[in-house]
């Protein structure tokens, strides 16, 4: 099976010390690594208001980790963290799947535009020049050829 991509946020209760934050992202780091993945991305994003209140805690210490690994490293990582001191909540996001999602629909709708431009006797790729163009960098923005509506 081939490692995914994964997000984990916890948030300790505000009173925590930079040490015992920094020990915990150092128990994670180390399941992590003794389970075969490897992390990404750490960003502690410090204290910060709670969207509601858990407990009688207000405020919560943000942490965000990006992961590369298994499921079985997400279900151990899961199994600490529910038994973890000073934790308020956790949540674990699996990323890669909306990209896998995203890629799809972009395939389909480029071979259904191909198959339609078959039919229609026009090559399967649009041509430069040819109509509205996308700039590439894949935020959806059409670009329009200069000479395009001129007579």
């Amino acid at each position: 099976m081939s490692a995914r991509t994964y997000e984990l946020i916890y948030i300790m209760v505000p009173e925590a010390t930079e040490q015992q934050v920094a020990d915990l992202q150092t128990q994670v780091a180390g399941i992590v690594e003794r389970m075969g993945g490897t992390i990404e991305k750490t960003d502690p994003w410090g204290r910060r208001k709670l969207a509601y209140e858990i407990g009688k805690h207000k405020e919560g210490f943000y942490v965000l980790h990006v992961i590369q690994g298994s499921g079985d490293l997400i279900k151990e990582i899961d199994r600490r963290l529910k038994v973890t001191d000073g934790l308020l909540r956790h949540l674990v996001v699996r990323v890669d799947e909306r990209q896998s999602v995203a890629e799809r629909a972009r395939t389909r709708r480029q071979e259904t535009s191909r198959r339609r431009r078959v039919a229609r006797g026009l090559p399967p790729d649009r041509q430069p020049g040819e109509g509205p163009q996308h700039d590439g960098d894949d935020d959806g923005d059409v670009t329009y050829d200069a000479t395009e509506g001129e007579a």
